[in-house]
């Protein structure tokens, strides 16, 4: 296949966006786009993510194929979030893969995929922001760890069980027994 290189214009203050009308429906046209863009949201699952404002870095291949544009390449950004176990602070560096096909209007992948199941190309624009979300949303723990090991918080007191001494304990009564507690304090009080 014979590639043509084209060039990939990015729209004034869309930085997500990217504008392919020069590939012009030729399959195997093709680009490089490295930039970098600032999360506009917190984006991620609950306890993680990229916080609003942070770099993503974008590397990315775009090519014209038959049905479409398939955007592929990595995209990197740093995460922070809190441990599931102990609530304390996590970071990290997130490097995913994304490899997304953008339907032409009036394709047929464009006229038999449902509107969940495929991203489209609106007036010559490809916008990536979705497709990124949703790709940091998959990857990205549910229930991060600050450690493997990370023991976690103290059922008693909720301090951090690896800020504890060994042996740590609360003394607990079960409470059926819980109502005779008080007679044995009583009789303690009394002497008895």
């Amino acid at each position: 296949m014979n590639e043509t290189s084209a060039a990939v214009r990015q729209p004034a203050g869309k930085p997500y966006v990217l504008d392919v009308r020069a590939f012009g429906r030729r399959p195997g046209t093709s680009a490089q786009v490295h930039r970098t863009v600032a999360a506009p949201e917190r984006i991620g699952v609950d306890l993680v993510g990229i916080d609003a404002g942070e770099e993503i870095d974008l590397d990315l291949q775009v090519q014209a194929v038959s049905e479409g544009v398939l955007v592929t390449g990595t995209v990197s950004a740093d995460t922070s979030g809190q441990c599931a176990r102990c609530l304390g602070d996590v970071s990290g560096a997130l490097n995913l893969f994304l490899t997304e096909l953008y339907a032409y209007p009036d394709s047929e992948t464009d006229k038999t995929s449902d509107d969940d199941d495929v991203y489209r190309i609106e007036d010559d624009l490809i916008d990536l922001e979705q497709a990124i979300i949703d790709a940091v949303g998959m990857e990205l723990p549910l229930d991060p760890t600050c450690s493997d090991d990370c023991p976690g918080l103290c059922q008693g007191c909720g301090e951090k069980l690896a800020d504890l001494e060994p042996g740590h304990a609360h003394e607990q009564i079960d409470p059926r027994w819980a109502g005779l507690a008080k007679f044995a304090s009583e009789g303690e009080a009394d002497g008895k």
